[in-house]
C-alpha cells in the first residue's frame, strides 16, 4: 500500500544533496549521492513498514544494500584524501550511525530505527556540507 506521499527518512540528506548536484551542474560524484539517498530514502520507507507491520520483509536487507551504497557515494564525493584525513570524523560518524540503524532492523525496533535515522540522515548531510569546495572532482 502506498500513501499519497512517501515519508522523509533522509530530508537533509536530500536537500543538500539535491543542492550540491544543482550547483556543481550534474557532476556524477555529486549526482551519485543524490540518487543514493533517493534510493535510500525509498528502501526506508518500505522498512519503515514492515517495521510496523511486524513482517519479515526482504525490504528490511533491501535497506542495508542501500545505506552502504549512499555511504559509498558520500565517500566517492568527498574524495579518499578528505574522507580519510581531515573528514575522518564525519566517516566515522556515518559509520556509527549507520550501524545503529542495521541493528535497529535486526533487533526490529521501530523507535529505534527512527531516531537512528535522525543521527544518519544528519551524519550524512554533514558530510557533504563540510567536503570542501575547492576539491576538483572530489574523487582523489
Amino acid at each position: 500500500m502506498r500513501l499519497g506521499y512517501e515519508p522523509k527518512f533522509l530530508p537533509l540528506t536530500l536537500s543538500v544533496t539535491a543542492d550540491e548536484a544543482t550547483r556543481a551542474a550534474g557532476r556524477q560524484p555529486a549526482s551519485a549521492v543524490l540518487r543514493s539517498a533517493e534510493a535510500a530514502n525509498s528502501a526506508a520507507a518500505d522498512c519503515w513498514t514492515a517495521l510496523l507491520a511486524g513482517c519479515d520483509s526482504v525490504s528490511r536487507h533491501a535497506l542495508l544494500a542501500r545505506l552502504r551504497e549512499l555511504s559509498e557515494a558520500t565517500s566517492i564525493y568527498a574524495g579518499r584524501d578528505w574522507w580519510f584525513g581531515e573528514g575522518a570524523r564525519h566517516r566515522r560518524r556515518v559509520a556509527r550511525t549507520q550501524a545503529r540503524i542495521e541493528e535497529a532492523v535486526a533487533d526490529r525496533d521501530g523507535a529505534d530505527f527512527a531516531e537512528a535515522f535522525v543521527g544518519y540522515d544528519q551524519a550524512v548531510a554533514t558530510a557533504v556540507v563540510c567536503v570542501p569546495k575547492t576539491v576538483g572532482s572530489r574523487t582523489t
